[in-house]
């Protein structure tokens, strides 16, 4: 692999994050002045311009350079946000999108020609007088290759306390010439960089020996400048706070400026410790005098040994996190999942043998194993912001579409899922998201004649409850409307007139998740095609999880997802039924009781049992195992609020497995999840309680 390679995919990950941020911050432009938002879209953007620049992307660098020239002219005041320059911005937003996607795919993200754009965003430009403003109010585009003029040094120095930084890049770092330019990319969206050594053009030559010294003029301060400068292959970033700058002359700044550039070539020759190593002689003199932070802030101590221990503490810290390859995860947990099926056998020979020493031997690689998997499943874990984020723009561009005004909250963002059901998750909530705009908000003036506000409300939550995760969308909207369901059901010939008669609302909402049905009265992009809610409880049951509405015409609906952390490792009961064994999920189980056949009783073509004052159905796996003559135990199984009993021989116990998907050749069997491999080899199905009940 080539070191271009070796850095597109961090290029990738990183423009991803702030890509997102972009939009987020876009949006919330949309419902009012924001100085936040700006300087965040600022930032976002000057950071995606100076590494698409640094890797060579020359479409994407031209594209954002258009949207922060937008941006210095808003963030200075010479201009604001229109809703039709917001949806510009947008609509370059989904083009930087679409060029991160072709640059992971290998690209140079010349497959998105943003000519469309960049003109567009100019001709605003020029409404506002962009260029002559830019050079008089924007502070970043003061020229980085050496110490600008000294009316402009000091106009900048007046108004925020200076610092001078050493930037180290690590020595394994394959190229750290973009690692720098992206460090310094980061400091100038947080001020003004006064100088810089070496220059910017010894960065593009490629002649960078991995030391990098800044000053910088900025009110973000010393934490804000450290984290924007540190980074993956960043050795050690250090910072000092320089004198008042309104009583310091330019020619005094010079003098500062290379005594920093001597202590930090010092500092490579001290076998490249983490912080700036002054000689004894200028130490004595910084010691006479305290250098005193601007604003107040107190005495800052000269370097000393209080920075070496913060040093130590700040490269630890940098060791802590780490970027992995989701696949090399993915081939750990399945090493993981062939250790929790060994470590069944293992306790099958062990007790058949009675071994003390290998009964001690597994109960040390039990617990290993299962300390193991946990940290494994915790790591895999991921916030369902990585979803939620995405959703804000769905609504905003569903409700512009339909002349609709929705307000959208999201609650518990921060609730983890594992990331292979978060995976499954995307396209279900998604389809729920456009149809509580499409079909549930109604209009500003139907709104207004019903008492409503003309801003409808969507509210989007997760919380963990037990060991589950509950996801709600609710919204304020119309409901759903039992007479609109029952007459489309009728016209699609699903249901009779006289079935009609009696069409509860628990029915319409069935009658919903039929393929092909929607109360939609023509097709439009968002609606109308039959495509929606069977797709998502499809998704849905594929998670192994639980889909449950309620509705009350007139004030809205709530769509309930009941989903568990994890789909790898769960915890079955082994039984056998006509010699052939089965696993049940523990989670559906509710209990086990004695099978008396006396007291079962035939309804219509089905058999019922009355189990302490309940009637359950009882469901045979017949089918599936072939008939039995001697079931004893019935085992209670529950969906929602729907409960059965299942008939069994025997109940072997429980048993922590790995469940596998059933193979693409067999395709999707309805009452069966996956299949595990036991302790002794055996292959056995895994119940689908969800499907069966």
């Amino acid at each position: 692999m080539s070191e271009f390679e070796a850095y597109r995919g961090l290029f990738v990950a990183e423009s991803r994050e702030n890509h997102e941020n972009l939009v987020m911050n876009l949006l919330l432009l949309e419902k009012g002045p924001d100085q936040r938002a700006i300087d965040e879209i600022f930032r976002s953007v000057h950071t995606l311009k100076g590494a698409s620049a640094s890797m060579g992307f020359s479409q994407m660098e031209r594209l954002c350079h258009a949207m922060e020239d937008v941006f210095s002219l808003v963030r200075s005041g010479a201009a604001v946000v229109s809703p039709e320059l917001g949806n510009l911005l947008l609509a370059c937003s989904d083009l930087i999108e679409q060029m991160l996607d072709d640059i992971e795919s290998g690209g140079d993200s010349s497959s998105g020609n943003p000519d469309d754009q960049v003109h567009a965003l100019r001709q605003w430009i020029e409404q506002y007088g962009g260029t002559r403003k830019k050079e008089k109010e924007s502070p970043v585009s003061t020229p980085v290759g050496g110490l600008p003029d000294e009316s402009s040094l000091i106009t900048a120095a007046e108004r925020c306390p200076e610092y001078e930084m050493c930037i180290t890049v690590a020595d394994e770092c394959m190229m750290k010439d973009v690692r720098a330019m992206l460090a310094l990319g980061n400091l100038e969206a947080l001020g003004t960089v006064l100088s810089v050594h070496p220059p910017r053009e010894a960065l593009d030559e490629g002649t960078f020996d991995g030391t990098l010294r800044i000053v910088i003029a900025s009110d973000a301060g010393v934490d804000t400048l450290k984290t924007a400068a540190t980074g993956t292959e960043i050795l050690n970033v250090e910072i000092r706070v320089m004198e008042g700058p309104a009583d310091m002359a330019p020619d005094t700044m010079q003098d500062v400026t290379s005594l920093l550039h001597s202590a930090c070539d010092t500092a490579q020759q001290a076998e490249k410790k983490p912080y700036v190593v002054i000689p004894d002689g200028e130490i004595r003199a910084a010691e006479k005098q305290e250098i005193q932070v601007p604003d107040g802030a107190g005495p800052v101590k000269p370097a000393g040994d209080d920075k070496k221990q913060s040093s130590s503490a700040d490269k630890t810290r940098e060791i802590k996190n780490l970027r992995v390859d989701i696949h090399q995860l993915d081939h750990i947990m399945n090493l993981i999942e062939d250790l929790v099926i060994n470590r069944g056998r293992l306790r099958q020979i062990a007790a058949l043998h009675k071994i003390k020493e290998m009964d001690e031997a597994i109960g040390m690689v039990d617990r290993s194993v299962s300390e193991l998997h946990s940290l494994m499943m915790n790591i895999r874990m991921i916030p369902l912001n990585h979803i939620f984020n995405r959703l804000p723009r769905v609504v905003r561009d569903v409700a512009q579409h339909d002349g609709k005004e929705v307000e959208f909250v999201i609650d518990g963002g921060e609730t983890e899922l594992d990331r292979s059901v978060m995976d499954g998750l995307n396209d279900p909530l998604l389809h729920l998201i456009r149809n509580a705009v499409n079909h549930g908000i109604e209009s500003p003036d139907v709104r207004t004649q019903t008492g409503k506000s003309q801003q409808g409300h969507i509210r989007l939550s997760a919380r963990r409850e037990q060991d589950n995760v509950i996801i709600e969308l609710t919204d304020d909207g119309a409901g759903i409307n039992v007479g609109k369901v029952r007459a489309k059901a009728i016209e699609k010939g699903l249901i009779t007139p006289e079935a009609a008669e009696t069409f509860t609302t628990d029915q319409a909402i069935e009658m919903l998740f039929q393929p092909g049905f929607s109360t939609a009265d023509k097709i439009s992009d968002i609606s109308g095609r039959g495509v929606g809610l069977d797709v998502v409880k499809r998704s849905i049951e594929a998670l192994n999880g639980t889909i449950r509405v309620d509705t009350t015409p007139g004030k809205g609906s709530r769509f309930e997802l009941l989903l568990p952390p994890t789909m790898a490792i769960v915890d079955v009961m082994i039984v056998r039924i006509n010699k052939k064994r089965f696993g049940i999920p523990i989670s559906s189980i509710v209990e086990v009781a004695n099978f008396r056949r006396d007291d079962t009783h035939h309804i219509g073509k089905g058999e019922a049992i009355l189990l302490r004052d309940e009637v359950l159905q009882i469901l045979r796996l017949d089918e599936m195992a072939g008939a039995s003559q001697e079931c004893e135990i019935l085992v209670v199984v529950q969906y929602q609020k729907r409960k059965c009993c299942i008939p069994v021989d025997m109940v072997e116990g429980k048993q922590e497995v790995v469940v596998k998907p059933l193979s693409s050749f067999i395709g999707v069997t309805r009452g069966v999840s996956g299949v595990t491999i036991l302790g002794d080899g055996a292959i056995i199905p895994v119940l689908d309680v969800n499907s069966m009940v």
